[in-house]
């Protein structure tokens, strides 16, 4: 039975016995209950050149690939445009839209084939190339945008986990300033030491003889978290590998900073630039994923409706008139729905049941030759489903 989280793409002979069928089987779903909002609408299915047995069986092996990537250029789109707003369901509705249209609108109000981009007086393989060079376009311009996006998003992020944290870890450019620092000694530096808040007494107590030639009474506490409080100590350049080994030991955390105005200046601009940079290519992914996701989508309903054509060329053979219908089902009712269906549609088995059963009844060759159409989940009618965008 077809997924209840997507709408059924139906393919039936355009004859005598279709007439009627689209109020017919609308007018059963509106049974099934008051409440029920499954949708039945036409889907205008165009009468394609079609070709040889051959290619049409070839197609028919080849399409279900096509389908799969397309569907996940479509996916990954979608999840683009959840990622960027933060997965709001009233953002996503203004976004997820088709020629600005919700999708639902766009498959279910008279859907049409678009013949001026696709003309149907092309061959099936030339528009199965078209479409597949279409999607694999817009799948590159994703992939290219997202790194870059991702990239510079990643750069910033970085930058700005340096702002938090507590004092052990943390950037000290917003916090250390001039006058926390011994300025140009050719003898003299400050060192900044994150010390536990449990150790402040012992560091009070410590600090001055952990090694020689540090200036007495020169600790001063500069700031203070709930883990850490970050305190400078001057001493002599040459005891600074010594007083940073003496500090571990004693569980002080010397902090890598030189103060510097350049330094510091530059860090600033930086920090600007990126997230300038962020939200510039943030506008611009969301604007490329809006377009490219009404355009895959397009794309991937086109190659449903041609996947719809030639498998009912290769079941019901000619004349190749067929009438399409497309189907929302309510995902209360699916099974009753899928009953309706089979039930409507069931003249169609003597035409489906008997080619298959000849399929399946002939040698094996012939039958491993085509094993992937055999594969697929069988029923009297051909019926392809387009999964629902959820938000």
């Amino acid at each position: 039975m077809p997924s209840d989280q997507s709408t059924w793409l139906i393919a039936v002979p355009h004859d005598g016995d279709a007439e009627g069928l689209l109020p017919e089987i609308a007018t059963k779903f509106s049974q099934l209950s008051r409440s029920s909002s499954s949708t039945v609408a036409e889907l205008g299915i165009p009468c394609f050149k079609t070709g040889t047995l051959d290619s049409l069986i070839a197609l028919s092996e080849e399409l279900p690939k096509q389908d799969a990537f397309f569907t996940s250029v479509v996916a990954k789109t979608v999840e683009a445009l959840r990622n960027l707003l933060n997965n709001d369901p009233v953002k996503l509705a203004q976004h997820i839209v088709v020629d600005e249209r919700s999708v639902d609108d766009y498959l279910l109000r008279g859907w049409r084939w678009n013949e001026g981009r696709y003309n149907i007086q092309r061959s099936l393989r030339e528009t199965v190339d078209l479409l597949n060079k279409e999607m694999a376009s817009i799948d590159n311009t994703m992939k290219s945008k997202l790194n870059n996006y991702n990239l510079v998003k990643g750069s910033l992020v970085q930058m700005q986990r340096k702002k938090t944290g507590n004092l052990s870890v943390r950037s000290l450019v917003d916090i250390v300033s001039r006058e926390h620092v011994i300025q140009e000694s050719e003898y003299l530096e400050t060192c900044f030491v994150a010390v536990p808040n449990a150790l402040k007494k012992e560091w009070n107590s410590k600090y001055e003889r952990l090694t020689s030639m540090i200036v007495p009474r020169s600790s001063t506490l500069i700031a203070s978290d709930g883990e850490y409080s970050l305190f400078s100590v001057v001493l002599f350049k040459r005891v600074h590998d010594e007083y940073v080994q003496k500090c571990r030991e004693n569980k002080f955390i010397v902090r890598d900073f030189v103060y510097s105005e350049e330094s510091i200046a530059k860090e600033r601009e930086e920090l600007s630039v990126a997230d300038a940079t962020e939200k510039e290519l943030w506008t611009e992914l969301l604007r490329v994923s809006r377009t490219n996701f009404s355009e895959s989508y397009q794309i991937l309903v086109h190659l449903k409706v041609l996947r719809l054509f030639v498998e009912s060329v290769l079941r019901y053979g000619l004349p190749a008139d067929y009438m399409g219908l497309a189907i929302k089902p309510d995902t209360r009712y699916v099974k009753k729905a899928f009953n309706i269906l089979t039930s409507q549609l069931g003249y169609l088995a003597p035409r489906s049941g008997r080619s298959r059963q000849k399929l399946n009844g002939g040698n094996e060759d012939f039958v491993g030759e085509y094993q992937a159409l055999l594969e697929q989940e069988f029923y009297d009618f051909v019926l392809y489903e387009v999964p629902w965008v959820i938000y």
